[in-house]
């Protein structure tokens, strides 16, 4: 099976139709029961429109995704998230509708040269990627660890991206486990801009995103009183 046929098997384009429908069942009906109050904090941020955007959010619970979506994205952006999940969350019924939502798997301890070229292609052309830097779903209380996935991806899109912005995002619910007609809020960190003339080893990457993003979780704990 040649690359061109085992990208068709990553990701299906996004259902005009599902994704109508998933949003209004999710934005409209779903977050609108869950949760009591949402607050998104942008700190003046401005969406940026000549360069690769990757979306760099705290995996604090399921509801992240819905919650990212309602922050960027088709009704504020006029593009789609497309989130790079486990493979575990890829599986049965669940797996066949992410897939047709824009959603896509990496194996995290192999991932595969079709799938990082994948990605590197939406970043090139400047879709919404989301991609959880610590890989997995970290409950608060815990120090954000933060993979070498990120760095790895961002280096191989650089080659072909004039530049490439990083935005950290911190997520907080006031519960550790989200609950019925709780809380949350999502907070908007620095960005941080990778270009052909910066160069960081992954070690400093990890570093300076760690503390953006934490930086931006702490703000978002402080809206929902923790």
């Amino acid at each position: 099976m040649n690359l061109k046929n085992k990208t068709i098997n990553i990701c299906h384009e996004i259902n005009p139709f599902l994704g109508l429908i998933a949003m209004f069942i999710t934005q409209d009906i779903v977050m609108k029961i869950f949760f009591k109050k949402k607050k998104i904090i942008n700190n003046k941020f401005l969406i940026p429109h000549n360069s690769s955007v990757i979306l760099a959010p705290t995996h604090r619970s399921r509801w992240d995704g819905l919650i990212l979506t309602m922050a960027m994205g088709r009704r504020v952006t006029k593009k789609d998230c497309r989130f790079m999940v486990t493979k575990s969350e890829m599986n049965g019924i669940q797996g066949w509708f992410l897939r047709r939502l824009g959603c896509f798997s990496i194996n995290q301890l192999s991932p595969s040269l079709a799938v990082l070229r994948y990605a590197v292609d939406l970043i090139v052309k400047n879709r919404q990627l989301v991609v959880f830097p610590e890989g997995k779903i970290n409950k608060y209380g815990k120090k954000i660890v933060l993979k070498e996935g990120l760095f790895r991806l961002a280096r191989l899109a650089k080659k072909k991206a004039t530049s490439i912005t990083i935005i950290p995002i911190g997520i907080a619910y006031s519960e550790v486990n989200p609950k019925f007609r709780g809380n949350f809020s999502l907070c908007f960190g620095e960005p941080l801009i990778i270009s052909e003339n910066i160069n960081f080893s992954i070690n400093e990457f990890n570093e300076i995103l760690h503390e953006k993003m934490t930086a931006a979780e702490n703000e978002a704990l402080k809206i929902v009183g923790r």
